[in-house]
């Protein structure tokens, strides 16, 4: 079975080991585009206006105006052209397409938190045959114990999410000397007074973040890469001593959670709403602060290995920082 996975690994055409690449999001050339259409016209460019909150079921995130219903499914096109609203996209332009359909709304201060799932998704990263080999890949060898499998539908939908660079941040939850310190990269502000981030249901990191009720989320530089995928497995992991985790001496202004090395930009959020979808808690918070500690444009961020790969045969830079 070894000799065959690494067949299928010389045959699956992507050029990079490993599945997800570390970037600062700043530098990061020429980045694809989404945008949300409606017969096949550009209704908004939506790249930093949605939310990518969850992988099983996929889930995106957008808010609307209350004045205006919110669609009850949407199309999002993603294309490395600049297009403009009200223009009409050429199909050759759409490197990738996502259908969701909306599962939950949430009103707030003249705005709706609309939470949509992934329906189905087409991309053009790679060829048909490479598509295969990496699902067949994915079929064989991802069904392992505490892993999440996806479907091979479902795993081209969040190939398709991870075009867009993802920020990867870091959560400090916690009181009294005990905390935990783990990364995250489903999340982000809704607006300025409210954030949406999502956890594994019943993980003990989301056991964690329900209990204590406020959190602090930092963005950090993207030389902590390394540190960051490496405090994935806190997930999983119970409150443990500060000294256990590399958290620097700064304490955050309102809540003194302990703030970690590397730290850019950090808010202090206070839970208010949770629903559970899929595997996912969706949790709503209100952002209590929001403080910059160092303004450097190098914020961690990654993308999937599918993108990276079109985008090295295209010529088109990649600071990747490779682990």
């Amino acid at each position: 079975m070894q000799l065959l996975q690494k067949l299928l690994n010389k045959l699956n055409g992507l050029h990079y080991q490993q599945e997800y690449l570390c970037l600062a999001k700043e530098s990061f050339q020429k980045p694809i585009h989404a945008y949300f259409v409606k017969d096949a016209k550009i209704i908004k460019d939506i790249t930093n206006e949605h939310l990518f909150t969850g992988y099983s079921p996929l889930i995106f995130t957008l808010v609307w105006s209350e004045l205006n219903e919110p669609y009850s499914t949407i199309e999002i096109v993603f294309s490395q052209q600049s297009l403009q609203q009200n223009d009409f996209f050429r199909e050759r332009d759409a490197l990738a397409r996502l259908s969701l359909r909306l599962i939950q709304g949430q009103k707030i201060e003249g705005n709706e938190i609309c939470f949509y799932e992934g329906v189905r998704g087409q991309h053009h990263f790679l060829s048909p045959f490479h598509q295969y080999i990496v699902g067949l890949n994915n079929v064989l060898y991802n069904r392992k114990k505490g892993n999440v499998f996806l479907n091979n539908a479902l795993y081209r939908q969040v190939q398709i999410a991870y075009s867009v660079p993802r920020v990867i941040s870091l959560i400090t939850v916690g009181s009294g000397g005990m905390y935990n310190l783990f990364p995250t990269d489903l999340h982000g502000p809704a607006n300025e007074q409210y954030y949406v981030s999502s956890l594994r249901h019943g993980g003990e990191a989301c056991t964690q973040v329900e209990s204590a009720g406020r959190i602090v989320i930092s963005q950090v530089h993207s030389e902590a890469y390394k540190t960051a995928y490496a405090l994935g497995k806190n997930h999983m992991q119970k409150l443990s001593p500060q000294g256990d985790f590399p958290f620097s001496e700064t304490l955050s202004k309102i809540f003194s959670l302990p703030l970690p090395h590397s730290i850019l930009e950090y808010r202090e959020l206070a839970l208010e709403e949770s629903f559970t979808h899929g595997i996912h808690k969706l949790l709503l918070y209100k952002i209590i602060s929001n403080q910059v500690v160092i303004n450097a444009p190098s914020t961690l961020a990654h993308i999937h290995n599918c993108y990276a790969t079109w985008r090295h045969r295209k010529g088109l830079s990649g600071n990747y920082l490779l682990r």
